[in-house]
């Protein structure tokens, strides 16, 4: 059995590579070679070669490299006419120049070459796609194409590093509805990226892109990403959307979060949203927008974890396991009395140390900070630093919780400052 060998080629160089049949004879150049999609991805499903006859298709199974340079067919019949309603990607024209998402980078790119191996096993020659070039090599190699000898230019580009994207890490953006499903382009993987890297791909791409992308995530995701954008690129995103649509997302949102990005819509839209909203999560929203944006109910949300002052460590962790919320902001279990006052909090992770069937309000701090809900936003902030806190309860006139500001929320407005 032959050993398998292996050769690399560039897209550019391949492109406009003259094809013969076994005695020869010219058949046509390279136009464009084809990729499957879908759960094939990345494998060379043909060569598109122009001919006198027009823009024909053939496995690359059925084509192989010669020493001169040239490709040729196995047989003069493996061609066939390209319809164009084929499953494919075409690298030249669906991805060079194209803003593609590199997905282990978690950053938009734009595409300046393709390269391809050659795989030799014995007789067959088979070609796949290794990873799209995005650096000043593939530039040069696409700008000097025809301008120089061939050697001439692979010296010239090989003095500038190559900055490659290995193909399973490349997420392709096709803007065509139609398209992209017929293509069965996904985007699976980005939804498992962290949301604040999916907020700043989603602002380094064109709206056209964007739309595309924004809309392919789930509710939740797409929920957890608006959280992280600011609030023209808020307005961005959801622009196309419908009503019921972006009722969905807003749901998903943290409250506070929620009011705030329906406090930047006209009137006519937040109201139009909210009446797509479930009752509890439309409450919520509403109450908060009653609130001025520069205080701490302005800047609280209303997701936090409670129970009753006589209440046991068993109790608690029953809270937190009934917790609709982002428990990831959770740092306190805050202790009620009657009509929701509050009287205590427990550290999360004294919580967590003590048994099941101690009192919560034992191991309450022995004085717990609040803020009024009419404190203005950069008094909140101070507080954060000279107590060197991570949340802060929010209280009514009558000492009732009414919400939590997280440390996050104070970066935020500390940041809007600079």
């Amino acid at each position: 059995m032959r050993p398998r060998t292996t050769s690399r080629v560039s897209l550019t160089a391949m492109l406009g590579t003259p094809v013969t049949d076994p005695q020869g004879i010219v058949r046509g150049k390279l136009k464009d070679i084809a990729v499957a999609t879908g759960p094939e991805a990345g494998r060379v499903a043909g060569l598109v070669l122009k001919t006198r006859q027009g823009l024909q298709i053939v496995s690359s199974i059925d084509v192989m490299e010669t020493p001169a340079g040239t490709l040729e067919l196995r047989s003069p019949t493996a061609m066939s006419p390209l319809r164009g309603d084929e499953n494919y990607l075409f690298l030249q024209q669906d991805l060079i120049d194209r803003q593609i998402i590199d997905i282990h980078g978690r950053k938009v790119v734009r595409v300046n070459d393709v390269d391809l191996e050659w795989l030799g096993h014995g007789g067959v020659h088979l070609l796949r796609v290794s990873e799209v070039e995005v650096g000043l090599r593939g530039a040069v190699q696409r700008v000097f194409k025809g301008i120089l000898p061939r050697h001439t230019l692979e010296s010239l580009s090989r003095r500038f590093a190559s900055r490659g994207i290995p193909w399973q890490f490349v997420d392709v953006i096709e803007v065509d509805p139609a398209r992209r499903v017929k293509l069965r382009i996904e985007h699976e993987r980005l939804s498992q990226m962290h949301p604040s890297d999916l907020a700043e791909i989603l602002a380094d791409l064109a709206p056209a892109e964007r739309e595309v992308i924004f809309t392919s995530l789930d509710e939740e995701v797409a929920a957890d990403t608006l959280e992280e954008v600011d609030s023209k690129l808020q307005k961005a995103l959801l622009e196309g959307l419908d009503e019921e649509r972006i009722a969905d997302i807003v749901e998903e949102m943290d409250p506070g979060a929620a009011a705030d990005l329906l406090s930047e819509m006209s009137d006519e839209r937040s109201e139009a949203i909210l009446e797509e909203m479930e009752p509890d999560e439309r409450h919520e929203v509403e109450e908060l927008l009653e609130f001025h944006e520069d205080s701490a109910a302005g800047r609280m949300t209303t997701d936090f974890v409670s129970v009753h002052i006589d209440a046991l460590v068993a109790d608690g962790v029953q809270a937190m396991r009934d917790f609709d919320g982002d428990v990831e902001t959770v740092t306190e279990i805050y202790l009620l009395g009657a009509d929701r006052v509050l009287r205590g909090a427990v550290p999360l992770a004294r919580m967590v140390m003590a048994h099941a069937d101690s009192h919560l309000n034992v191991l309450s701090e022995s004085r717990t900070r609040s803020c009024p809900a009419d404190m203005h936003q950069s008094e909140v902030a101070e507080l954060f630093d000279k107590y060197n806190l991570y949340s802060l309860p929010v209280v009514d006139s009558l000492g009732r919780m009414v919400g939590v500001v997280h440390s996050d929320q104070v970066i935020s407005y500390l940041l809007e400052k600079i």
